[in-house]
């Protein structure tokens, strides 16, 4: 392991060995536009320079209001290289959030992507009467007070030496706090975590001693890089020295994969379950010889793949049958990724085996791993030799792992936060003296060392019949369905497991029109009977995946999918929970009710 350092000096290597290498490309004006470290290198500096000459002392708070894109990383790294600290907001983020985060943080500057978020921000600026300047990414100022636009703000640079910019950068320990990153907030109010040079660094080092990456891979980022986990992956692009392109956004990512074409790439599991969803649509609408020869192709690399996660080789009849189904089927589920694909790490959420093994055998190898904010969204992961579909896999290098005795994970390393922001209550419940980071998680360690993680401590359901019950893993199960969206269980203290759903649009159209239904509308569609008998089977065939007491007896389903605008999903697609339970809490009920025992509400 590398000794310590910050995440300046970590750049300043990686320019150093490949200065006229391209290290960014971003989509302007139709066209996709490349800049090299050494460029790189150069904005960061005008950035840091812009920052001392606006009076941002070391160790004041600098937020950033935007989407991912390069200004986002490059505004970032001069945070960093002059001692300040990194506050990601959200842009999804609604406006008395962003007050909160900036009175809370007292943030001295702000960066802002676009007019609209700027407005979030005026709206609520008494919150923060600490914020002193706000620095536009793109658009008009008004004449705001306070406000500049980038290109002014980067003018001040030039006020600054290279010597005082040196000066200031050398002075930066790899001991200070370089990102303040909220928690996703599933239950409440976000607390901040305290990430510091050293937990980058180091994580970075360790990911990158898992996965085979160099300067001559490439990567397409379309995570929030107010998640720490867009922001690892983006340190370890840059540590590798590969380049790193932007995608436009999340509606363009099917179309910018195969731009860019990337050998690997770093999604949460919704983004790779929407690709599956849109594969077996495709599939059913299409039917016949060619459902039916998809379905074989599958099956052939389904089998395949059993020898090649064993490390054995393909049997020889059983390689030709492989051969054949690639060309004719397996290798189209490669060009939805760009077709160069050699591995995609899958994180921020648990990922269904049943998908990891679909993409396997269409050639599309998914790392599973694990991580929190609080660890530097990093501890574990699948290998490329060393896989293990329905486990996160082996700690990284430098990471002690172990279970408590009621089965919490808990972990240890220098990947482990400082502590959280002006919270030192919260900062005592996760954190013990000896360094070990309560993760709230509940897991098994296989024989081999892969730590599969089996639910939430927080979320386990405990039936009125005494059964511990996983939540997570049986909504894994019922979104297998291709009309299913989301799945939220519950039960505690019940006697028997249900669930609100929600439905896939696009495949429950697709089956309406096939069905001779005219209706069109998402909300109207959850209504039909027609829909709903639907579903029943769906759920009724899941149901054969689960013991008896996981099974889920009834279900409501939702007129519309969860979404991180009505404040029902984080960032990073996890579903709030206590949010759901509040908003949807009269429609479980009824389905506890003496009236709803009839077949109505049941799955047969």
């Amino acid at each position: 392991m590398p000794g310590r350092q910050t995440v300046y000096e970590v750049l300043r290597a990686t320019v150093s060995r490949h200065p006229g290498r391209l290290a960014y490309s971003s989509k302007r004006d139709g066209r996709w536009v490349s800049i090299t470290w050494a460029d790189q290198d150069e904005a960061v500096r005008n950035v840091g320079k812009a920052l001392m000459a606006s009076g941002v002392a070391r160790g004041e708070i600098v937020g950033i209001l935007s989407g991912t894109r390069l200004e986002w990383l490059q505004a970032d790294f001069g945070i960093n290289a002059v001692g300040a600290m990194t506050l990601g907001i959200y842009p999804s983020s609604t406006a008395d959030e962003v007050g909160f985060l900036l009175g809370f943080s007292g943030a001295t500057l702000l960066f802002v992507e676009t007019e609209a978020l700027l407005r979030k921000v005026e709206s609520v600026r008494e919150k923060a009467p600490g914020l002193r300047t706000v620095v536009l990414f793109e658009g008009a100022t008004d004449g705001a007070a306070g406000v500049v636009g980038l290109a002014e703000f980067l003018g001040r640079a030039e006020t600054v030496t290279d010597d005082q910019f040196d000066a200031r950068a050398t002075g930066v320990s790899p001991d200070d706090v370089a990102a303040l990153v909220a928690t996703s907030g599933t239950t409440g109010v976000p607390k901040l975590a305290m990430i510091t040079h050293d937990n980058l660094v180091f994580t970075t080092s360790s990911v990158l001693q898992c996965v085979p990456l160099g300067p001559d891979d490439s990567t397409l980022l379309f995570l929030p890089l107010a998640h720490v986990f867009a922001r690892v992956i983006a340190y370890c692009s840059m540590r590798a020295g590969l380049c790193l392109a932007f995608a436009e956004s999340l509606q363009t990512v099917g179309e910018n994969l195969k731009e860019i074409r990337p050998t690997f790439i770093a999604s949460v599991p919704r983004i790779f379950e929407k690709v599956h969803e849109k594969i077996l649509a495709g599939v059913n609408e299409a039917g016949g010889i060619k459902a039916t020869l998809f379905r074989r192709a599958v099956s052939v690399g389904l089998a395949a793949g059993e020898y090649r996660a064993k490390r054995q080789p393909v049997p020889g009849t059983l390689a030709i049958r492989l051969r054949l189904a690639d060309k004719l089927v397996l290798h189209k589920v490669r060009a939805a990724f760009g077709g160069r694909l050699v591995f995609a790490i899958s994180g921020a959420a648990p990922l269904n085996p049943r998908l990891g093994e679909f993409f396997h055998a269409c050639g599309v190898l998914l790392l599973e791993g694990l991580g929190m904010t609080e660890n530097t969204s990093f501890s574990n992961l699948n290998r490329v030799e060393n896989y293990r579909f329905g486990t996160v896999g082996l700690p990284g290098p430098g990471i002690e792992m172990r279970l408590a005795e009621d089965g919490e994970i808990l972990f240890r390393g220098r990947n482990v936060m400082k502590g959280y922001y002006e919270n030192p209550e919260a900062t005592a419940e996760s954190l013990g003296a000896d360094g070990w980071l309560r993760t709230g998680d509940v897991g098994e360690i296989d024989p081999d060392g892969h730590l599969r993680v089996t639910d939430r401590k927080k979320d386990l359901i405990i039936t009125s019949g005494g059964k511990n019950v996983a939540p997570q893993r049986i909504e894994r199960i019922l979104r297998e369905s291709p009309y299913i969206a989301q799945a939220i269980c519950f039960g505690d203290r019940r006697k028997y497991l249900t669930a609100l759903l929600t439905l896939e649009p696009a495949n429950v159209l697709a089956w309406a029109q096939k069905n001779g239904i005219a209706e069109t509308d998402p909300a109207a569609l959850a209504g039909l009977p027609d829909v709903r008998q639907l579903l029943e089977r769906e759920v009724g065939e899941l149901n054969q995946l689960l013991a008896s007491f996981e099974k889920v007896k009834k279900f409501q389903l939702l007129p519309r999918d969860l979404t991180i605008e009505a404040g029902e999903l984080t960032p990073s697609l996890k579903i709030k929970r206590k949010v759901v339970s509040e908003r949807y809490g009269h429609l479980v009920e009824e389905l506890y009710a003496e009236s709803a025992v009839g077949t109505e509400q049941g799955v047969r």
